[in-house]
Formats: structure tokens, sequence, C-alpha cells
């Protein structure tokens, strides 16, 4: 067998165009929007076949770190994740994994894929990988250009230029996200979406991005050859790769090297950058309309909308083009194509209430969740989810105590110098200013119920003196 491709996938963006669903503390990329698997899994997914794909590289961050490795291992897929210090766009990220790649021996083939993009035709995408080998091994750095379905303005368009091979062709130019009607007239000229995936020897892309920008790639190479190991990411050398510019593949590499191809592609692609989107890409009744959930969903003269929830009913009544997203602590009703409307909500969000905007009211744990369902002055109430083998830091509060009860599964519980084992329905105290830690020494979820009181409930108010997580 050839040497196999390595999957290069990037996975430590943080946006809000799917907000309320996506946040800053999860993102699209990790969540389940057409099926049981994330748009992240679902990535893995498409290129885990030994055949053709080897052993994944996953460029993500601290924030993020846990949740990528929980849902790699509920697919099965095992992958080297490495950890950015702080965000440097694609251009470094991108060239951080060439050079892990080349570091994990060799000088490989890689394919470059963002992990909240769509595929509804993953044959036709390996398919599209195989081919675009020929071209990349021989010293190409080949981007996908999709077929355009429509003149969309979200995205940004590639002009092919002459044929260089069968199915490639150089790139005669890149053009940023244009107008609605220049979009039509691109579509009209055979214009491609720029998808934003590539296809490059791993020592041709440092090479070239070495030859436009070295003082950058002398920075991201030292910090993958100064990299270090923790609890099996590899974490970046940070003074190192805080020297990288800031800048996306695009603007470093391709719209500047002379060896950029564009191979034109049909394989059902989207980025996802709007609830329209998500609509686009989701079954649809007769008049059009979409509902995805656990809440249930009912329309009646209603035509061409999108309704998501998480519990709650939600019922349309004789309304059109409409998109509904409900959390638990938030409610989107917006027209469903107004994609530009989303950002400037978000971004009044962020100024009058910018948690509603950063995390749900479950919040994602290495060691499980927690999710906050009610609060008042001076108390808190959550619901807490340990998974098997889980342990929470040993730790303590200066402003709170707290109440547990156990609804599910065994708690090894540590107040002070005590260590006790609590079953369904019994309760412990957990005194302000005591040491304490919850573990789950059982082979199910542990599931209890939190009752804070005292005067600051803030999540800062947790002095950690131990953790396996190494967050104290």
């Amino acid at each position: 067998m050839a040497q196999p491709i390595i999957p290069l996938i990037m996975c430590g963006g943080a946006g809000t165009r799917l907000w309320p669903a996506s946040r800053e503390g999860r993102p699209k990329q990790f969540l389940p929007l057409f099926g049981p698997h994330s748009t992240f899994q679902e990535t893995v997914r498409r290129v885990s076949d030994p055949a053709l794909f080897g052993r994944p590289i996953v460029v993500t961050n601290n924030q993020y770190r846990f949740v990528v490795a929980e849902q790699l291992a509920a697919i099965g897929v095992e992958a080297d994740i490495m950890l950015e210090p702080m965000r440097r766009d694609s251009g470094p990220a991108i060239a951080a994994g060439a050079a892990f790649a080349i570091k994990r021996g060799g000088d490989p083939l890689i394919v470059a894929l963002a992990a909240d993009h769509v595929v509804t035709d993953p044959t036709a995408f390996a398919k599209v990988c195989g081919l675009a080998a020929a071209a990349a091994a021989a010293d190409r750095i080949v981007t996908f250009g999709v077929r355009p379905t429509r003149p969309a303005t979200e995205y940004g368009y590639i002009r092919a230029g002459a044929a260089i091979g069968s199915g490639i062709f150089a790139i005669a130019q890149f053009v940023e996200k244009p107008d609605a009607k220049t979009a039509e007239r691109y579509v009209k000229e055979g214009y491609l979406w720029n998808s934003g995936n590539f296809m490059f020897r791993a020592g041709l892309l440092l090479d070239e991005y070495n030859g436009l920008e070295p003082d950058s790639i002398a920075a991201v190479t030292a910090a993958v050859q100064n990299a270090g190991s923790d609890l099996g990411f590899v974490t970046l050398d940070t003074p190192s790769f805080a020297r990288a510019t800031a800048k996306s593949i695009d603007y470093a590499v391709m719209e500047r090297t002379k060896r950029a191809a564009v191979m034109p592609v049909s394989y059902g692609w989207s980025d996802v950058g709007s609830w329209q989107a998500v609509w686009e890409l989701s079954e649809r009744d007769s008049l059009g309309n979409s509902g995805h959930g656990p809440g249930s969903i009912v329309f009646v003269d209603s035509r061409g909308s999108y309704v998501t929830s998480d519990k709650q009913l939600v019922a349309l009544f004789g309304v059109e083009n409409l998109v509904v997203v409900t959390t638990d602590d938030a409610v989107l009703v917006a027209k469903r194509e107004d994609g530009d409307g989303l950002r400037r909500l978000v971004r009044k969000l962020k100024e009058v209430a910018p948690a509603v905007t950063e995390e749900h009211l479950k919040v994602h744990r290495p060691w499980g969740s927690y999710h906050s369902i009610d609060q008042g002055p001076r108390f808190q109430v959550k619901r807490i989810v340990v998974k098997p083998g889980g342990r929470l830091s040993l730790q303590l509060h200066h402003h709170r105590a707290e109440h547990w009860v156990v609804v599910r599964g065994t708690a090894r519980v540590t107040i002070g110098d005590e260590t006790k084992m609590l079953h369904e329905n019994e309760s412990t105290y957990i005194p302000s200013g005591a040491k304490h830690r919850l573990e789950n020494p059982g082979k199910i979820d542990l599931e209890l119920i939190e009752v804070q009181t005292g005067s600051y409930l803030g999540e800062d108010d947790i002095v950690r003196i131990e953790d396996d997580y190494r967050r104290s």
C-alpha cells in the first residue's frame, strides 16, 4: 500500500453563527446538528478508511481538548491531539500539523480539513482525495474548489486557470465574498467556491510557507520541535508559537505560491455557516419545514421554517421562512435567510448579556458535566454527572457550602480527612472552607443534585488543591 494520506483536522475555532446552539464554550463542530454525531466526528469518520488514510492529527486548544478526546473515543478513533497555546489562524495551525507529521516520520501527503464542515457524499469525497493525491505528490498544493449550487454570498470564490493535469487546474484568481449580483456572475462564469480544504506534501507546504514568511515558519517549527506532552496531548511550545504571525493559509500561502492548484469537486459540501445552511441540509416536509431535537415540534399552516428544540414543545402557526431555536436559557426567532442579522444580534448580546454567548447552562468538564437548574439570591441548584472513573479536583470554597444528594450510581466523597461512600437517595453536607472531592468508582454514570448556598456562588470561588487534569 502507498503511504497513507494523513488527515489534519482544524478543530480550534469558536463561533456563534449558530447561536444559541453554538457558543464559545461548545461551538458548532461539537454539536450533533444532523444526527447522532457532531460535525467533528463526521469529519473524522470521513477519513477513517485505513486503505487510504493514516492516523489523524487534530489541532485544537486547551479549552476544547477534553471534548475532542471524548468525541474521538465515542467513535473509536485514535489521533494525535495537538494543542495551540493561542490562536494564530489557519496558517500556523496547518504549518504546525505539517511539521508534526514530518516529526512522526517521513514526508507524507496531508489533507487539511475544517472540523465544522459537512459532506453529504463521503464516497465521492474519498474518491476526490485519491485523485488529488497524484497532483499533491507531484508538488502541487491542491485546494478543493466546490462547484456552486447557488450564487452564495457567504463564500469566497476561485477562478480556475489552465489545466495542469487530469481534473486539476492552475488558480487564476482568489476572490473575496461577493455581493448577490457578483455572486450570480461568478456562478455563470464557472467560478468555484473556496472550501478551505487542501491536500499537499508536508515538506512542500513548509518550504513554500518558509519562502514567503520565514519568521513564522521558524516559530512554528520551533514550537513543534520543543513540544511537550500533557495527559497524552501534544503541547506546542508557547514562547515559540507566540512568535508566529496570525494569518489564514490563503493569505499566507495559497494566494502567493506558484504551486497552488484547484480541483473542481461535487460531494455535497457546506461550511454550515448559518441556520439557512442547516435548513438546506436537513430533511424537510412537503411545505419545506424541518424540525430537529428531542423537543416536540408542530407545524400548522407554516412553510419553509426550521425549528430545533432541546426540551420544549414548539408550535409554529401561520408563519413562513423562520428559524426558531430553543435552549434551556435562550430562544431565537429569526428570518431564516438573514445570517447577517444574526451576527448583529450576537454582537449586541455580547454587550448586554455576554454569558449567553459563552457557555450553555450545561457545561462539559473532563470528568463529566454540570447543569444549572435553578438559582436565586444566595442559592444555586445543579445537576452533576461524573463519568465512571472520573473525579473532580480536591478543592474548597470560601463563600459557599454545598449539599449533595445522589440520585443514581455510587459516589466516593472526601470531606476533610474523612472518605465515605454514598449510594442512591443518600446525601452529605460540605461546609464552607472544607476540603472536598467527588469521585465515581462505579461502572455507570454518577448523577447527583448539588444545592449551593452562600454569599457568592461564582465558578471562580474554586480553590483547586489537587487535580487529575492539571488545572490546579
